[in-house]
């Protein structure tokens, strides 16, 4: 196979604005945690698929599997699905209030 590029289980972005290691980025309709720091305008990685705390929506408990949401105007991921992007699902319960929650990335692109 001849056209083969890679698993896209990583995408090199041009950074909006300063991003910090590990923290959720939506990049057009790409969803991924950035795996190192980058100023606005460098190369910053995303990393696409696999299970990741991230920060959330304080006062929502989660149940595994539940659908999640990135809410771009907050930086922080959500259970509400209105006017936010789908990133994957709960990847463990988490309590409200609690200021993080364990995400799961499919690498999808929706």
């Amino acid at each position: 196979m001849k056209n083969y590029v890679n698993e896209g289980k990583a995408i090199t972005v041009t950074a909006a604005a300063a991003v910090a290691s590990g923290a959720g980025v939506l990049a057009g309709a790409l969803f991924g945690v950035a795996q190192g720091d980058a100023e606005a305008g460098e190369p910053l990685v995303l990393v696409r698929c696999g299970q990741f705390d991230l920060a959330k929506t304080s006062a929502q408990a989660w149940t595994v599997g539940a659908k999640l949401y990135w809410d771009n105007s907050n930086n922080v991921v959500t259970t509400a699905a209105s006017g936010n992007t789908l990133i994957g699902c709960a990847g463990a319960a988490a309590a409200n209030p609690s200021a993080t929650g364990t995400v799961i990335l499919d690498g999808a692109v929706r």
